[in-house]
């Protein structure tokens, strides 16, 4: 099977990377058609892929007939319809995550593809890291005994001079750095321990000062403007909205509890310490992704280096992770890859998580989830 994609965001910060990728993964896709805000660089990306058909109107791709494959890139707040309506026209489906506002549109786009026949699948490339693999294997296999206790960090701090996007927007990032960060990081920890949170209690807020407001620039340019830029006392500010920080102690089903730390905050740096900490009956595993290292701690002994893991080069996720995924799902032979059932479970946690910032009391998962169903 051979897809034939059309793309929605396909000049931003994700749509641009996954296009080059697609185009890499000439034998499983071609790009027919891409839509964006802008005309110009949709033009210029045109020229770049090959693509026959451009347009601003989303509905233009999703009903295109030589379209069979929908990828979504947008802001969070404006995936719900446009996956309800790749549904409709029967169309395979890629939808960045997190998948929905919330847990609610998340919970029908997964209903809406459930059983249908069309393949789906969500970009939680996480999983694929190599050191996270390792993980899960040992997991598996016993090493750690029960697991008790989880510790996770996920940082992606933003350039000090970096401007106001739409991902500083509560109305258009679902949760903010609990959502796009928050995602990521749950979604990593329920793969490897197979384990799921049953409710959580959250510290969250927005720590960074105001930021230039320079207009409505997408995450790309304003990177780049915060790399080549120093704040100063002449711009036009603009206070965040969404949470650009979050701390979430969880209990999950197995007993075990553990803690998230999600951030975008550019005082909150990465590298310094594992990732991920898996604390087991028997033993205890750090997971240092940037160095694919994996540190081991047995009782009564000092805690050393069990192996780094040699990751794979990056470039081909659509290739090998991404189209059979969608392929898998459409062909109902398994789950081995991420899709909007993962996306459910995953804005399930964030969702409780943000109710729970905001109430400042425990947050039950059932509660939410018996509210959509």
């Amino acid at each position: 099977m051979k897809f034939h994609v059309g793309i929605i965001g396909a000049t931003g910060f994700i749509g641009t990377p996954y296009r080059a990728q697609i185009r890499a993964a000439s034998a499983d896709a071609e790009i027919v058609a891409l839509c964006a805000r802008r005309r110009g660089p949709l033009e210029d990306a045109a020229r770049e892929d090959g693509a026959r058909f451009i347009t601003n109107d989303w509905r233009e791709v999703v009903e295109h007939p030589d379209i069979d494959l929908v990828m979504v890139v947008t802001p969070d707040a404006l995936h719900h319809e446009v996956v309800m309506a790749c549904a409709e026209n029967r169309k395979h489906m890629i939808c960045d995550k997190p998948i929905g506002a919330n847990s609610k549109e998340a919970y029908d786009m997964w209903s809406a593809y459930k059983n249908s026949g069309l393949g789906h699948f969500v970009p939680f490339w996480t999983r694929y890291i190599g050191v996270f693999g390792r993980a899960r294997e040992i997991v598996t296999s016993g090493m750690l005994g029960e697991i008790r206790g989880i510790v996770c960090r996920w940082q992606n701090p933003r350039p000090e001079a970096m401007p106001f996007t739409w991902r500083d927007n509560a109305e258009l990032s679902s949760s903010g750095s609990i959502g796009d960060l928050g995602s990521h990081a749950y979604d990593t920890v329920r793969w490897i321990t197979g384990d799921e949170a049953v409710r959580v209690v959250t510290h969250a807020r927005v720590i960074t000062p105001p930021k230039p407001d320079i207009g409505d620039p997408n995450l790309d340019e304003a990177l780049d403007w915060g790399e080549t830029h120093t704040l100063g006392n002449n711009e036009d500010v603009r206070a965040g909205t969404a949470f650009d920080y979050g701390s979430v102690s969880i209990e999950f089903k197995s007993g075990a509890i553990g803690y998230l730390m999600a951030s975008h905050a550019r005082y909150i740096r990465k590298g310094l310490t594992p990732d991920l900490e898996l604390h087991g009956t028997k033993a205890s595993l750090g997971i240092a992704r940037l160095a694919g290292q994996l540190t081991i701690a047995w009782p009564e002994k000092d805690a050393e280096i069990l192996e780094v893991v040699q990751d794979r080069e990056p470039g081909d996720d659509f290739a090998q992770f991404a189209f059979p995924g969608v392929r898998q799902r459409a062909e109902n032979k398994g789950n081995d890859h991420p899709g909007l059932d993962d996306g459910w479970r995953a804005q399930l946690f964030t969702d409780a998580a943000a109710l729970s910032a905001k109430r400042g009391t425990w947050v039950e998962l059932a509660e939410l989830d018996s509210q959509i169903k």
